[in-house]
């Protein structure tokens, strides 16, 4: 009897990327779950060359897992998304370039905000240029494959998600890989291996905060274990989270540069902390620097980065079959999307660390219930089901809530083309004090970065 594979399509948007196309392939094609089905993945991406590269790329690396699965590339996302299961995204336009005027346009108007990428008044354009990519490919979805699952890893996670949400009828899932950061902190400040504790975390995309550390074997209750070790540890906890931390209680996700985009009081501890771009005024970080920076990632989120992205020469030389591929460069990146895509597939009912989903039945029960929560949920053929984990303290809550309303401002400023709506959520933005300086901020960004965002009105 001829045993017949469970058919899986799963499309990668954005799969042109030397960073999330090599990782997303090299995740699909390390399952040993998804080797045993009838896998079609379809790469999507504007780039011709860049998606030459990385279809060349693939099937060396399927090759090298000798895997059966089917792969395609396309430039046509329409074409692709027929018959899909599973739709990964990961786009943006120019990304090095836009974020450096998000950063040093807000800045210019003496808004002190510290990155620009996830909150402040710079993110509220990167939040206009994701949703003007997104919305049209889950409008796509809702046409040609209303039942597949979007997995979304582009940024502003919290706001694209609230967006479609929103403004589609497709369900979709945010993924960052923050959660990671925070586990291994938690277990170096414990003197544990990651692998012996579980944490809850609860609140919304880079601002999540630490709520339950337990024993993985025996359940104990490592909360005051891990308060006598964070003040007397040497495992270094950056200025912010640890402010943050003797504040309010609780160790939130303790990466300086993205909790300080939430927070009016993060750039007189921190300064700038943008370290990107592509202009005169970039930081461009000394070799020294650069090592340093390599360690730090390596130590904080462990095994989920193995190493810097690899360069496109070197990607483009294993496509041409110019060098050998290594394992280093087939190992999965340690992302939950494959992880999650099988979770569905096979009905696997496992309680994944952390994902971006509405907060369905008040999971967490003072943030409102339509809110984009950073939260743990189990997952299983009939979806992702968040972990109900109770209240936020209050004055954590408050401050996620106050994001939150931004979010549905921005959303509902992209949906209406209002520039009313646009500078409502930029005016209460905790790092902006001058509505005057926010509608000249406005008027110049909305100028400036016409070709990437809608007419506003």
């Amino acid at each position: 009897m001829v045993k017949v594979l469970k058919k899986i399509r799963v499309v990668l948007i954005g799969a042109g990327s030397r960073s999330f196309g090599r990782g997303a392939i090299a995740d699909l094609l390390s399952s040993k779950e998804l080797r045993d089905t009838n896998l079609t993945i379809s790469l999507v991406d504007i780039d011709e060359s860049a998606l030459d590269r990385m279809f060349r790329f693939a099937q060396q690396l399927k090759e090298y897992r000798n895997s059966n699965a089917e792969i395609e590339a396309t430039t046509d996302r329409c074409e692709a998304l027929k018959g899909a299961n599973h739709v990964i995204t990961a786009v943006a336009i120019r990304r090095a370039e836009l974020w450096e005027r998000d950063f040093y346009t807000p800045l210019s108007f003496g808004f002190k905000h510290v990155e620009g990428e996830t909150a402040g008044p710079g993110a509220a354009f990167h939040t206009l240029r994701s949703l003007n990519l997104m919305i049209p490919i889950a409008r796509d979805m809702e046409k040609i494959c209303p039942e597949a699952l979007l997995i979304n890893y582009t940024n502003p996670e919290s706001r694209v998600c609230l967006g479609v949400n929103m403004l589609t009828n497709i369900r979709v899932v945010g993924l960052c890989h923050g959660a990671f950061a925070t586990l291994n902190k938690v277990a170096q400040i414990l003197g544990r291996r990651r692998e012996q504790i579980d944490i809850i975390i609860a609140g919304i995309n880079h601002f999540h905060w630490v709520l339950e550390i337990h024993d993985k074997t025996t359940g104990e209750d490592l909360h005051p274990e891990f308060h006598r070790g964070i003040k007397k540890s040497n495992v270094e906890v950056e200025p912010l989270a640890k402010i943050m931390y003797e504040t309010f209680g609780l160790l939130p996700f303790p990466v300086d540069n993205h909790i300080g985009e939430y927070v009016q009081f993060a750039y007189d501890v921190t300064g700038p902390l943008y370290r990107w771009g592509s202009g005169d005024l970039s930081y461009k970080p000394r070799p020294e620097e650069r090592e340093k920076s390599i360690e730090y990632l390596k130590s904080t989120y462990g095994d989920v980065i193995l190493e810097e992205h690899p360069p496109v020469e070197r990607v483009q030389r294993v496509a041409e079959g110019k060098e050998p591929m290594t394992e280093q460069l087939a190992h999965p990146s340690g992302e939950l999307g494959v992880p999650i895509i099988c979770d569905i597939e096979f009905d696997r009912k496992r309680q994944e660390l952390s994902v971006n989903i509405p907060n369905d039945d008040y999971a967490i029960s003072n943030l409102p219930e339509d809110a984009i929560v950073e939260i743990p949920a189990v997952v299983d053929a009939n979806g992702i089901h968040p972990v109900k984990v109770g209240p936020l303290p209050e004055p954590i809550a408050a401050m996620c809530r106050k994001q939150i309303s931004i979010q549905k401002l921005l959303v509902e400023a992209y949906a209406q083309r209002s520039k009313k709506l646009l500078l409502q959520a930029i005016a209460i933005d905790p790092t902006v004090e001058s509505i005057p300086r926010a509608k000249r901020l406005i008027d110049l960004m909305l100028r400036i970065q016409s070709d990437f965002i809608p007419e506003f009105q």
